[in-house]
């Protein structure tokens, strides 16, 4: 058996300081004073001076010109964007020290024009680049000269296009000390091999690999496939870690990137770089509407515990067209679990990094993040990280992202009061998240403080859809989680160790200020292989090491497994409602774990029953979405 993803997330010890969205209401409303108003549009000019008749054009320069207010605000400053795409150069990078926080009381807000009212404008902030100029190649495919833009996605007509890949499964190969060897010859004809990328996905656990090809030779007889180093060694040694020395780097389960595949597969792409500064750029089918990502971030903000970036808005924004690189590069990614990766030589639990996000921000206090769309993206969607508190994530939504949706953390050992705290999730929609990276989350909180995660939907992920953990904690590093009245369903579509709500770790020094999962409906968690595995997901899954949770009036149903997991202890499951579905339990139910007075549905007709029965059916009513999307 693998090791569960708790003793995987328990050794992690050195990721990247993820941070946490928050608070209530109370002061975060607009304050009272006389409001100053900045307009852009992208008709404007950056040398007008920002007035609806004149507006500027770039949130760079209503930036600039907010950090001239700041210090003597008498009211909100609003940064009103006109509809339209405004394309980045770089990141609109907030920071406390340059200015950027609201003062006195009062906020700085980003919103887009008309935000609130039927009349509020598109705006979007694009890390991308227009593709233009294609001309005809060959038979149905297209290209076009760009220069040195490098990539991992594409976006045709607004939707993903898919990297071209090898079509069906890739021929049986065999591991050796330097790749793979099999007795196909078919990898003989994959053009540019050295920009052929395998993806290793360990369908029934928690892990899915991506390194690149360094070369292919071989003759009738068959063919020797060689990695790149040191993306094959860390990734051997990663699996043997995790999986047992008689797994290591499993063979290919897809084979991505090569003018080959591109042919076979209408709709695809393929970037050709083996010309420096003159990559081509080819697509099979006639394109329009191109963008290609170029960034890896939109917006960045960032303070420290002693001056944080604070109180600033962003509303009724579209944040898309973000690309990460870094699995192009010799070190690939050798995946973990979630969202985080292997990056060293030394023992996994001292080397490991996270996907970046597009919007990301570190030790801020007072932000509102509300009505925003973060779509399209090659990255996660949104980190807020150590030293941040006090933030409101609302009523977004989350979709078509390469990574995990919403992800909130702190593993600063050395600095307890790192912890984000005060935190509310709230009326967000994430759904397919993990395109590309399919072991990310939906919604993750790692070690917060009166977190409260409600009202959320959480639909079609390839992992886990609700994660709370606190990696390489205690029962001090933690506490206070409430998730309550979320919906979530079809979760673990790809990878299966996991479940629909997810924890592991302490989560607190008792019951009373532990976690709280109440309210929730959790349906259809049924993974890629729901007959007969041997590591089914569950509805609701509280991992090995997990202590200190009551589970409290959820509605389970229709999924694989709707709890167990492996041997928690101090569990309390009361007042729920579910089907007959199988409980799994790994390694026996562990210590003062109670089960009591939860009521098992008709298994025939297991939603009519519970309609028929009116506290379960105030669930059902209660649980996902405030405001319609």
């Amino acid at each position: 058996m693998p090791p569960s993803p708790r003793a995987v997330c328990a050794a992690l010890l050195a990721l990247p300081l993820l941070a946490t969205p928050a608070v209530a209401d109370q002061g975060h409303a607009a304050s009272e004073g006389r409001e100053h108003r900045l307009h852009v549009a992208p008709w404007g000019d950056d040398s007008w001076p920002g007035t609806e008749e004149r507006p500027l054009a770039t949130p760079a320069a209503a930036q600039q010109a907010v950090r001239e207010l700041t210090d003597g605000m008498t009211g909100d400053i609003v940064v009103s964007l006109r509809g339209g795409t405004y394309p980045l150069a770089e990141p609109l990078a907030l920071s406390a020290a340059e200015g950027d926080s609201g003062t006195g009381g009062h906020r700085v807000i980003y919103q887009a024009h008309g935000y609130g009212t039927a009349d509020q404008e598109r705006v979007t902030f694009s890390g991308g680049r227009e593709i233009t100029g294609w001309s005809h190649a060959e038979g149905d495919i297209w290209r076009a000269d760009v220069g040195s833009l490098d990539t991992r996605q594409l976006f045709v007509n607004g939707e993903r296009a898919e990297r071209a890949a090898l079509a069906g499964e890739p021929p049986a190969m065999f591991p050796t000390e330097t790749g793979f060897i099999t007795e196909s010859t078919a990898p003989q004809s994959w053009e540019r091999p050295e920009d052929i990328e395998f993806v290793h996905t360990f369908a029934d656990s928690y892990s899915e690999a991506r390194c690149g090809v360094a070369g292919v030779r071989g003759d009738a007889s068959g063919t020797e496939v060689t990695m790149e180093q040191p993306c094959f060694r860390r990734a051997t040694e990663l699996y043997t870690e995790l999986y047992g020395e008689d797994v290591g780097l499993i063979a290919p389960t897809a084979v991505e990137n090569s003018a080959t595949f591109l042919r076979e597969r209408p709709g695809s792409w393929y970037l050709d770089r083996s010309r420096p500064g003159h990559h081509t750029l080819y697509y099979h089918g006639r394109p329009t509407d191109v963008v290609a990502p170029v960034l890896e971030q939109v917006v960045t903000g960032r303070g420290d515990a002693g001056a944080p970036l604070r109180d600033v808005t962003l509303r009724g924004l579209t944040f898309s067209h973000t690309t990460w690189l870094g699995p192009d590069e010799p070190a690939g990614f050798p995946h973990i679990i979630g969202t985080w990766y292997y990056t060293g030589d030394d023992p996994v639990a001292q080397e490991a990094a996270a996907i970046p996000s597009a919007v990301s921000f570190r030790g801020s206090t007072g932000l509102v993040l509300e009505g925003n769309r973060f779509t399209r993206l090659g990255t996660t969607a949104l980190e807020l990280a150590d030293h941040s508190r006090d933030i409101t994530v609302r009523g977004n939504t989350v979709d078509d992202t390469s990574g995990g949706g919403i992800h909130v953390q702190s593993l600063d050992e050395e600095d307890p009061a790192a912890s984000p705290r005060d935190l509310l999730i709230e009326d967000n929609w994430v759904h397919h998240v993990g395109r590309d990276y399919r072991g990310s989350w939906g919604i993750m909180l790692n070690r917060p403080f009166g977190s409260t995660v409600a009202h959320n939907q959480v639909d079609h992920i390839p992992y886990s859809g609700i994660v709370h953990l606190n990696v390489a904690g205690d029962g001090t590093t933690t506490g206070g989680t409430r998730i309550v009245n979320n919906l979530v369903h079809h979760t673990n579509s790809a990878l299966i160790d996991g479940g629909g709500i997810y924890g592991n770790g302490t989560q607190g020094p008792s019951f009373e200020a532990g976690a709280l999962i109440e309210g929730n409906v959790v349906h259809h968690v049924d993974g890629p292989a729901a007959t007969g595995t041997e590591y089914p997901p569950y509805a609701v899954y509280p991992d090995d090491g997990g202590q200190h949770v009551t589970i409290r009036g959820n509605v389970l149903l229709g999924n694989q497994n709707n709890f167990g997991g492996v041997a928690p202890g101090r569990m309390r499951f009361t007042g729920n409602f579910w089907d007959d579905t199988d409980t799994y339990w790994w390694e026996g139910t562990g210590e003062q774990v109670e089960i009591s007075g939860n009521t098992e549905l008709s298994p025939l007709a297991p939603e009519e029953s519970c309609r028929a029965d009116a506290a379960c059916a105030a669930v059902l009513g209660t649980a996902g979405l405030l405001t319609p999307r």
